[in-house]
Formats: structure tokens, sequence, C-alpha cells
């Protein structure tokens, strides 16, 4: 997660799995033509729009967010010409971007990216950056089924993976209790302000996701 492409940038483990009561309103529109909106209890996903760039910015920009992110754009016009790319690279096919909404905000508390390491999504990376005062609220574990969701049953991907340093012991957490598996750890794979950091690699497949326990009950809506 640390290498969100940002253009120029709790406790036990819990199982995740795709919700019987999701229902896609539009299954005739790509994800490469429109991204779903996916709401789940209070929280709603949906693609970046040009106005969520201050709230982007203000929040992603902090110094507790960052801190194991390749640098964001440091500025609000830098945060408007990385939201003009996302929906480029959307249109591409290569890479999927949300933003994360909270009930009661009217603008965006972080981000999600799904984006391909190889052709046609076959395996994919995913990041995330939220800010710091939802830390520890749900919004993360909450987004981060609804990302599933779009990985595996809207994108196609069979095998998701994540990095996060070694040293990020909240990011590891958190991946580990959405149900990813640990596979090993990259030495010295990750450059932070000079130093060169090792980053732990986490694993969901798409098997993982058909046989876990349904636990949550979301709605997708193309508009």
């Amino acid at each position: 997660m640390e290498r969100l492409p940002l253009a120029s940038t709790t406790s036990g483990t819990r199982a995740v799995g795709p919700a019987a009561s999701v229902t896609a309103a539009r299954s005739d529109v790509s994800w490469r033509d429109r991204l779903p909106v996916l709401r789940s209890g209070r929280i709603t996903l949906r693609e970046l729009e040009p106005s969520d760039a201050q709230a982007l910015w203000a929040f992603v920009n902090s110094s507790e967010v960052t801190k194991f992110l390749s640098p964001p754009p440091a500025t609000v016009d830098g945060f408007e010409r990385f939201i003009q790319w996302t929906h480029q690279q959307r249109i591409s096919g290569t890479q999927a971007t949300f933003a994360v909404v909270v009930e009661g905000f009217d603008t965006p508390v972080g981000l999600f990216q799904l984006r391909q390491l190889e052709p046609d999504f076959g395996t994919a990376e995913w990041g995330f950056a939220i800010g710091s005062a939802f830390w520890g609220t749900g919004v993360f574990r909450t987004g981060a089924e609804l990302m599933m969701h779009v990985a595996f049953d809207v994108v196609g991907v069979h095998r998701l993976e994540a990095r996060a340093c070694a040293t990020n012991a909240r990011g590891n957490a958190a991946l580990k209790k959405i149900g990813a598996v640990q596979e090993g750890v990259l030495r010295r794979s990750f450059q932070r302000n000079g130093e060169y950091l090792d980053q732990v690699l986490w694993t969901v497949l798409e098997e993982d996701w058909r046989q876990a326990k349904v636990i949550w009950g979301g709605e997708v809506i193309l508009n």
C-alpha cells in the first residue's frame, strides 16, 4: 500500500466474502466506462471528482498518513491533475481509484486504488490512504471489503497483492484483519526519505474470497 501511484501517488482475523445481497443495477456498464458506486453501512466508495481535490489534499497530506506512503501531490492543483490522471487510467483499463465517503460528510476522507500488475488484471495491487481522524473507526475495514468486491467480482482479479512496510504496525494489522495472507518480506524494496525499507507482502486470492463466510451486506449502484 506504500506504492499508491499518486500520480505525478482492531483484534483477530476476519474472513471476508462476497455479500449475497449485493446487486448491480446496470450490468451492461463496464467499469472502464464508469466506476460503480458501492455502499455498505455508512461508507460509500465512488469515483474521484475534480471537486474532491481540496479535501483529499487536506486528509492525505498529513504527516501521520504519508509516513509510509510515496509522497502524494503537494498542492491542491496537483491533486486535481491526479484525479484527471485516474480517469484516464480507468478508461485505459489499467487502474481504478475510489474516493471514500463517510455518511455525514460531503467530501472524501481517503481513497482506495487498484492497479494491474499484469495484462487484464490477472494479478493486481491495491493501496489505500485514510485520514487519521478515521483510523480505528471501521472505515478501512468496510472500504476494503467493498474494494475486494470490485477486484474479484467486477474487475476479475485472480490474485490481489498489498505491500506494507515492516515497521508499519497499523497497516500490517489492518491487512491481517481483513483476511489477507502474509507471504513474505521484500527486503529493502521501498524507498522513503532516502532510506530503503523492508516490506511485507500480503495477498488475497479469488478462491479465498469465494470460499469465505459472508459477513457483510452492501449495495452496488451503477449510476
